[in-house]
């Protein structure tokens, strides 16, 4: 009777957890990281005529990554002040290392002087993105 009300409360628990970290997943967060990298030196290109850089980190066996690569070029497309550039962490893991980035996809949103102002982990939620790139 002991171990089947320990094995109820386990997975009670990991049940919970499992819902927690379901409803972040793909929310916006502002963020403000005094001395964090500059954003569009890490994707190698310059700003140019864009406000806003999202800077996707992905890797190779990650479904999710191709999802959120389609659309955030969609959202990039239809707004010409956005620039998508998305960086393979097998490739570069020290653009993850030096941004923190514990799980792909991430996708960064750095401002025009290349601050980072926003953090999303797993597959946006593109009606919030949109908002936040309003503002």
């Amino acid at each position: 009777m002991v171990g089947l009300l320990v094995l109820v409360g386990v997975l009670a628990a990991a049940t919970a957890v499992g819902l927690v970290l379901r409803s972040r997943a793909g929310r916006v967060r502002t963020t403000a990281r005094p001395a964090a990298p500059n954003g569009w030196d890490l994707a190698g290109t310059p700003a140019g005529d864009a406000r806003f850089l999202l800077l996707q980190l992905s890797s190779p066996i990650c479904t999710p990554c191709r999802q959120t690569a389609v659309l955030l070029s969609g959202v990039a497309a239809q707004d010409p002040g956005v620039r998508h550039v998305e960086i393979d962490v097998a490739d570069r893991p020290d653009v993850a290392r030096e941004l923190s980035v514990m799980r792909t996809p991430t996708t960064i949103g750095f401002d025009r002087t290349g601050r980072e102002v926003l953090r999303i982990s797993g597959v946006p939620r593109r009606g919030e993105l949109v908002t936040a790139l309003e503002r």
